[in-house]
């Protein structure tokens, strides 16, 4: 029998940072002390009011399916969020709550994506964008960008790259790898070159939006733009904000008619997301909202701590993260001087297998040259960590 995999299997690959991830933990499980910097999860706990909140659930036998798109509490407390926080009107029928802000990107790109059509991803990208356009047989346009830029892209580099073709772009900020974020002002730019493209379907990545330390607060492109409403999906969820990874909630808000066709797509597949999770995830939403601001203000503890020590090691060019728990340096100079090193790749083998700390190339984002360190571990951790990377590329 013939076992060969599809098309669409063969044209993907693996998420590399769960492959680096799940290396450092079975090395871990040899003996080895391994600092795993590589998987982007808070070290947080998920706060008490909410694990209460579904605990009850459980108890009240809450266990059976719900309606594909969410419960009717949870759609609602997506919607008064987005009120409240992000200024952004929704109906209920604009909403779909899905099993992770990863999922609501494969949703939307499942049923609005057709074989020809060409996604627009600025690099440094989360891994998983590319391979998620190309599941839909679709082709990703990646946009280059580089320490120096901040890691943004610029009005002309969009501009240079739209066309008939071109059927969405997807907007992550702050950013995974880089914790970069656009100003008002720039998406105000960035918006001025896709008013000229009408039928481009305009994404906005928000996973990040509670962890940013920029000083001004949070926007996103359609705040800026508001005329692109009518072609922009916004989607978000608690993993990140509330320490809520494994509870698998996320959310898309977005044109009526767009939403529809991602209602399809899951129908057909997942169907509806875990019960439990939805109810911990109404009570994230509706519930005491101090915990972020206290996530937050650790998260930038760690980053200068991070940075810090960064800046002090030769070859190595980092900027200062706008937001998110992510250090991106670009390792190019070091690189060069290191012949045995030849690449990003062979670098964070370097790191583990020397350093026994696990770090994800730039390589797997986009941006060669350039290495991923998560900094959603306590300080003490960080320490040890960045003294052994440190004794490494020395």
């Amino acid at each position: 029998m013939d076992f060969r995999p599809s098309h669409r299997a063969q044209t993907i690959k693996s998420s590399p940072i769960f492959s680096i991830s799940a290396k450092a933990a079975a090395l871990r499980a040899e003996g080895r002390d391994v600092i795993d910097l590589s998987a982007g999860e808070p070290d947080f706990d998920t706060p008490a009011h909410i694990k209460a909140a579904a605990i009850e659930a459980i108890n009240a036998g809450f266990t059976k399916y719900t309606p594909v798109d969410g419960t009717p509490e949870l759609k609602r407390a997506v919607i008064d969020k987005f009120a409240r926080e992000n200024s952004l009107s929704y109906t209920g029928e604009q909403i779909l709550v899905s099993c992770g802000c990863k999922h609501s990107i494969y949703n939307l790109m499942q049923a609005m994506l057709d074989p020809g059509d060409e996604v627009i991803i600025p690099a440094p990208y989360w891994v998983s964008y590319p391979d998620m356009v190309r599941l839909a047989d679709a082709a990703p346009v990646i946009i280059k960008t580089d320490v120096e830029r901040a890691f943004k892209i610029a009005p002309e580099q969009l501009r240079g790259v739209l066309g008939e073709k071109t059927r969405m772009i997807v907007f992550n900020s702050p950013g995974n790898p880089s914790g970069a974020s656009y100003t008002p002002a720039e998406y105000k730019a960035l918006g001025a070159v896709l008013a000229e493209f009408p039928d481009v379907i305009v994404v906005s990545d928000d996973i990040y939006e509670h962890i940013q330390w920029t000083g001004r607060p949070f926007g996103n492109i359609l705040n800026a733009v508001p005329a692109l409403h009518n072609r922009t999906v916004v989607v978000n969820g608690v993993s990140k904000a509330y320490a809520m990874t494994g509870w698998r909630i996320g959310y898309a808000a977005g044109p009526q008619k767009i939403i529809q066709a991602m209602h399809k797509i899951q129908s057909q597949s997942t169907s509806n997301a875990a019960s439990i999770a939805q109810v911990a995830a109404t009570a994230a939403l509706n519930g005491d909202q101090s915990v972020l601001a206290k996530h937050c203000q650790a998260f930038k503890e760690r980053h200068d701590y991070v940075l810090t020590r960064l800046r002090a090691l030769p070859g190595v060019d980092v900027v200062p993260a706008d937001g998110t728990f992510y250090a991106f340096p670009d390792m190019g100079e070091f690189i060069q001087r290191r012949k045995d090193l030849g690449n990003d790749v062979k670098l964070a083998d370097h790191l583990l297998e020397r350093a026994n700390v696990a770090v994800v190339p730039g390589s797997a984002f986009g941006a060669p040259g350039c290495i991923r360190l998560s900094y959603a571990t306590g300080l003490e951790t960080l320490e040890k960590a960045l003294d052994r990377i440190a004794a490494a590329l020395t």
